[in-house]
């Protein structure tokens, strides 16, 4: 099973139930990453489960971040995303060398850069990476998850 975990209670709250969750959630992916053909997004006890045709790992990667970072859901299970070239969903978590950070109370993306990648100044391509959950670079909040890609 391709479970990514979230902080439930940080992000934007974008639903009062999970009824009207998943496609509330579904139209914030498709707004801001629409490399998924066919996206369903069902929530279920706080679990985002997404379907559909990823056009790569990197957009069930965004996906995941955009659906975990809303207020309300601690799991993305992404099972039902179907990859090209018959690439497992487990190892998007890792795909191209991808990293994940958690913010933490007091980061900033200079600090974050400096810590991955040696030079505070690499900040816009954390920045990039995360464009989809991070609106403005001096917008941050703990417990955000975001994705670091390699250097």
């Amino acid at each position: 099973m391709s479970l990514f975990s979230f902080v439930k209670d940080i992000g934007s709250r974008l639903f009062t139930n999970d009824a009207e969750g998943g496609d509330k959630i579904a139209k914030e992916i498709n707004a801001n990453n629409p490399g998924i053909d066919g996206l369903k997004v069902e929530v279920r006890d706080s679990t985002a489960f997404l379907s559909g045709e990823a056009k790569s790992a990197e957009a069930v990667q965004k996906a995941v971040l955009i659906a975990g970072n809303t207020g309300g859901i601690s799991h993305v299970n992404v099972d039902g995303v179907k990859l090209p070239g018959g690439v497992s969903a487990s190892t998007i978590e890792t795909a191209d060398g991808v990293q994940y950070y958690i913010i933490q109370s007091g980061d900033n993306l200079s600090k974050i850069a400096k810590h991955f990648y040696g030079d505070p100044n690499k900040y816009p391509v954390i920045f990039e990476a995360n464009k989809e959950v991070i609106k403005d670079a001096n917008k941050i909040f703990p417990g955000q998850k975001i994705r670091i890609p390699a250097a």
